[in-house]
């Protein structure tokens, strides 16, 4: 077995045993979203303010193409039309490089944008940048960004089976003035 994935593996039983605690506090509800300009999968640089004017579900995730990773994303990708009715962009972010982004994108026809935080700056700002060991990952947390730049809600607690349609609830909700 290669050193980072024995470091990994570690890290993932460590944390299921002790938890492990966020490294920056996340932004507040009702506060602005802290900027970002990161690579996509084809190593286009985004920023926050490309979303102007839009809703955008900024997710971050643990790891490219494992199982719960996959479900999340999968799950965003059945209901892209829906988003897109609602004027919302998805973007996901994980501590994964460029070329895994885009390994993971093709091999499961993902047709939104995968940010690549190798450093985890982005992670440590939104509060979601967790340490396991030597190993550093994105928890699973979901912030919905309002067309304003603004956080409308944050979703700490994700559950992969219901995720998806909930932000979907809210957005709808959030746009009637709810």
């Amino acid at each position: 077995m290669n050193t980072r994935l024995v470091s990994l593996l570690a890290g993932l039983l460590l944390a299921t045993t002790l938890g492990a605690g966020p490294l920056h506090a996340s932004p507040p509800v009702g506060g602005a979203a802290p900027a970002f300009a990161l690579p996509d999968q084809q190593g286009e640089t985004h920023r926050l303010d490309d979303y102007d004017g839009k809703w955008l579900v900024l997710y971050f995730y643990p790891k490219d193409d494992t199982p719960g990773c996959t479900t999340q994303a999968c799950d965003f990708r059945d209901n892209i039309f829906a988003f897109r009715r609602l004027g919302a962009e998805i973007v996901g972010i994980s501590l994964d490089d460029v070329d895994s982004h885009k390994d993971f994108a093709e091999k499961h026809s993902l047709p939104f944008t995968l940010l690549a935080d190798e450093q985890g700056a982005v992670a440590r700002e939104y509060g979601v940048l967790r340490k396991f060991g030597a190993v550093e990952l994105a928890s699973r947390q979901t912030f919905l960004i309002s067309p304003e730049g603004v956080i409308a809600r944050h979703y700490d607690k994700v559950n992969l089976e219901t995720h998806s349609a909930d932000v979907l609830k809210d957005i709808e909700s959030l746009r009637e003035g709810g």
